[in-house]
């Protein structure tokens, strides 16, 4: 049997100044498109692949619209140079959105549809954090999403979508993908999945795929920072024949999940800025990991608000990193200083100036370079010493999730006592090597108060923004 293997993921915050652009993606073309312990799978199940191209790009604002036609272009032109196929797998987000088009998964999905006909089957892979339209899951066959947050299951989840599409031609299995819309609004934060009440909804999928009639099932958070129709948490169960099995155990957890709805609660202790800051420079072990939620950079926000560079400063933390800030123009600045000069800088506040403009400071360059696999060339990192704090200055936005990512910059977080990064939640290895962790509720495009953010586009009623509604599914 011969799989088409291809997709474009991209995780879209619609309140975010900054547009995803074409060099924004990585792509994977042809045998770079590996890994996951795809090519392994389908050798061992008498499967051959054939790659295409997948390209991927860190969560951002809306993806320009010619730059998803031209992913999507040479994505349709390779995969009908491999026609013909028996099945296609698209490795996907979940929660794209494109310029002047809107649900890029639809829109891909449906394309890919037509090309190759309704008698191939097409399996998709999901972040739980995708918002699902119903248009999307009538053009496929069969879906599957992450079930971790942090993420730490990609690499098994691809693979079951393979091994699904797999199963389904070797068998003969007509699949019946059931998806259910709860009106409800979650930000991720919200859901991490080793905390309650998500650990025991997520932990009862695995037992439902195994149940007579259900092929897999799945509980999508949403991204709760696209503003769109299908911005929602999702319920999808894979039936086999009957859709009725599927339909009726979609429905039994979706009122489980809806039954749940006030009990959702941040996986963090939260507080303001200015709070947060003063119990970290009280606390008695360190270090102290702060999250600017608000600005949270692996959710599509900016990386440049100073908001807890304000507090830092203002409070006079000692011992103190700011990790990163987004600033091409101070990085040049600290550039051409050089290494040791005293500089005075205007920092952040460049990209999202509606949620706090830029911040004047004056410190020594302590240092200058560039991220490993970046090679040789003008730095894009720098760190300025500036009255206790030490602020990480990055030419691009970037997440700094754990603590290698830090030290790369000549800086060992373990040595500071106060920590921030721009996180919702933290990844694993801060979290694993805090003394304490303290989520900080900063406005910003990833604002985890949902009633702040201007929203035109979600369905309504829907909770919490709407309250005394009455649903079943």
């Amino acid at each position: 049997m011969r799989i088409a293997v291809g997709g474009i993921r991209h995780e879209t915050n619609t309140f975010s100044p900054l547009y995803t652009t074409y060099d924004d993606f990585f792509i994977a073309r042809g045998p770079d498109v590996t890994g996951d312990g795809l090519v392994e799978l389908a050798r061992r199940e008498g499967a051959e692949l054939v790659l295409t191209l997948v390209a991927s790009a860190y969560p951002g604002g809306l993806v320009r619209a010619d730059a998803y036609r031209r992913l999507k272009r040479e994505l349709l032109a390779a995969l009908q140079r491999a026609l013909p196929v028996d099945g296609v797998y698209l490795d996907l987000h979940g929660a794209m959105e494109v310029e002047g088009i809107g649900d890029g998964e639809t829109d891909l999905s449906t394309a890919v549809r037509e090309l190759v006909g309704d008698n191939v089957p097409i399996s998709v892979s999901l972040d739980l954090h995708g918002n699902i339209s119903p248009a999307f899951v009538a053009n496929v066959n069969a879906l599957t999403a992450l079930r971790t947050a942090p993420h730490r299951d990609g690499p098994e989840t691809r693979r079951r979508a393979l091994a699904m599409l797999i199963r389904a031609l070797r068998e003969g299995l007509a699949l019946q993908p059931v998806l259910l819309k709860i009106p409800l609004l979650l930000p991720g934060e919200a859901v991490m999945t080793a905390t309650e009440p998500a650990r025991s909804l997520y932990q009862r999928l695995p037992a439902l795929a195994q149940e007579p009639g259900i092929l897999d099932a799945s509980l999508l958070v949403g991204c709760a920072w696209t503003d769109s129709p299908y911005t929602t948490v999702s319920v999808i169960v894979v039936g086999v024949g009957d859709e009725a099995a599927a339909r009726q155990e979609a429905e039994t957890l979706a009122r489980a999940i809806w039954s749940e709805r006030r009990a959702f609660r941040f996986g963090h202790e939260t507080a303001a800025a200015d709070e947060a800051v003063v119990q970290a420079m009280a606390a008695a072990l360190a270090p102290v990991m702060i999250t600017d939620s608000g600005d949270n950079v692996t959710a599509g926000g900016a990386g440049d608000t100073t908001y807890m560079l304000q507090s830092l400063l203002a409070h006079g933390a000692q011992d103190a990193l700011l990790a990163g800030l987004m600033d091409p123009i101070a990085v040049q600045q600290c550039a051409s200083a050089g290494q040791g000069a005293r500089v005075s800088l205007l920092v952040g506040g460049r990209s999202d100036p509606a949620h706090h403009g830029p911040l004047s400071i004056t410190g020594q360059v302590r240092w200058l370079g560039r991220a490993a696999g970046e090679g040789s060339g003008e730095p894009t990192m720098a760190t300025v010493a500036c009255e206790g704090v030490t602020v990480l200055l990055c030419s691009d936005r970037r997440p700094f999730v754990d603590r290698a990512s830090m030290a790369q910059a000549g800086v060992d977080p373990m040595q500071q006592r106060i920590v921030v990064v721009k996180q919702g939640y933290l990844f694993p290895d801060l979290v694993d090597h805090a003394a304490r962790v303290i989520m900080a509720l900063t406005p910003g495009a990833t604002d985890l108060k949902l009633d702040r953010l201007p929203y035109g586009r979600v369905p309504r009623p829907i909770f919490p923004l709407d309250q005394g509604f009455v649903w079943e599914p």
